[in-house]
């Protein structure tokens, strides 16, 4: 697989030019990498008017996933989400339909503010046995009854796979069912851009998604903010055509060139070898995640390359189980009170599993503690997502929240899920969960007087 990206920063950097042009550091050395940060130059290409050795790596990138387009992003699946939104409502207007989307609760802030920029209206899909903030288990079961009983068909449908705890739906089933009702499919896949090199793909592209993100610097070998657009090749044509405008629409005029060197030298690890080694290391992972339940420890979620445990039944809060770890050496990617979240690779290799392996081995069983988390539920809407984030607000300590209207997201991140979202009325049930995850303080629409 070839790396025009890297070779042309590194023919370029080998040249030793005196650089008249941006960045200011001119490749002189402060961390080491900066003889191979440059910009757009005679060249280099154009991001979002890729012609040269940028589309060529997207090309490449494409086959790789199997995707029938392919766009980089260097702001991570953010912008990715945004574009997907812009392109869906676009769809919409040459339907003559209005911005309107179903979309999972657990879904990231930033469909939401994305939605609210755009004026979508979403509607929200919340199982009834949803027992957690961060997870919504929607079954093709579920999707099939809801569009039954809606009167109006959305343009998409939204979901999150996997989420951040390791849950995976059955996205294959929820494409038929979309499809059924004329339905797109949008996957927030920025845990999942791995899931092509299992033994079966069950990445979303191949899986009958419509359009994709996947923030490849999750989980490959890529620079913090490397992500990917995919298109499907069932999506509707104008996809493929505006896909590059519209995360333009979105983007920085700056992209990184070290992100962009890190996503083409990607395509080259991942087509050499790297579904082979990933088949050998999840074998391993699998029987670690074997000899943790059998140690006692409750793991939660389905994904290969995440073990999440939910350590109350083994005595500690997921909390406190994180300190613990981190005094052994391990820093992991998430806590709260119910689940510590350790985020796998095959970078870490055998020897990073052992060594947690023995870490969570040598922890001592106390009691369990029976204390559960406040229930996840919708609040009702007060105003539309666009009004409340655009309305004049004020900062309150949650416990004066009642009864008001939140005006801008209040999350811990990660996860970035929120508990209430912009325009919802905030209730005492809220104001539970707001203190449960340790939120102190909200944004809420000002009373004008």
């Amino acid at each position: 697989m070839t790396t025009p990206i890297v070779d042309f920063v590194r023919n370029y950097a080998a040249k030793k030019a005196l650089r008249l042009h941006m960045p200011g550091h001119k490749g002189n050395s402060v961390l080491g990498i900066e003889a191979l940060d440059i910009t757009e130059i005679e060249g280099a290409d154009v991001l979002y008017n890729a012609k040269g050795i940028i589309k060529q790596s997207e090309d490449n990138a494409a086959k790789v996933f199997g995707s029938a387009k392919t766009v980089y992003s260097t702001e991570g699946s953010s912008l990715s989400i945004r574009a997907m939104l812009y392109l869906t409502k676009i769809y919409g207007n040459t339907k003559n339909k209005r911005p309107f989307i179903a979309a999972g609760r657990n879904a990231h802030k930033t469909f939401i503010t994305a939605a609210a920029l755009m004026d979508f209206e979403i509607d929200w899909l919340l199982p009834s046995d949803a027992d957690t903030l961060i997870s919504c288990n929607i079954t093709p079961r579920f999707l099939e009854e809801y569009f039954k009983n809606s009167t109006e068909k959305p343009l998409a449908v939204y979901v999150t796979n996997p989420d951040y705890l390791g849950n995976t739906l059955d996205i294959a089933a929820l494409s038929e069912v979309c499809k059924k009702y004329n339905s797109l499919l949008l996957v927030d896949n920025a845990h999942g851009a791995y899931l092509s090199f299992l033994p079966e793909n069950l990445h979303p592209i191949a899986q009958g998604a419509d359009m994709c993100c996947d923030s490849a610097h999750k989980t490959l070998p890529v620079l913090t903010g490397g992500a990917y657009l995919h298109i499907s090749c069932d999506a509707p044509k104008l996809f493929l055509n505006q896909a590059e405008n519209a995360m333009s629409v979105f983007a920085s005029t700056s992209p990184s060139y070290l992100i962009l060197q890190s996503l083409d030298m990607a395509n080259k690890y991942l087509s050499d070898g790297y579904s082979e080694r990933l088949c050998a290391f999840t074998e391993k992972t699998e029987q670690l995640k074997k000899e943790l339940k059998e140690i006692g420890y409750k793991l939660y979620g389905d994904e290969p390359l995440k073990l999440t445990i939910a350590p109350k039944s083994f005595g500690y809060t997921g909390c406190e189980l994180a300190e613990i770890l981190e005094e052994k050496g391990i820093v992991c990617e998430f806590d709260d009170p119910d689940f510590v979240v350790m985020m796998l690779s095959c970078d870490m290799g055998e020897k990073g599993l052992t060594f947690l392996r023995n870490a969570l081995s040598g922890i001592e069983r106390k009691a369990e503690i029976t204390a559960k988390p406040p229930r996840v539920r919708a609040y009702k809407k007060q105003m539309s997502l666009e009004k409340a984030i655009f309305s004049p607000n004020e900062e309150l300590p949650v416990k004066e929240c009642c009864g008001r209207t939140l005006a801008t997201a209040s999350v811990n991140c990660p996860p970035a899920i929120p508990i209430v979202v912009c325009g919802e009325e905030i209730t005492d049930e809220a104001i539970e969960c707001f203190e449960y995850y340790g939120i102190k303080s909200c944004s809420v629409v000002t009373e004008l007087k």
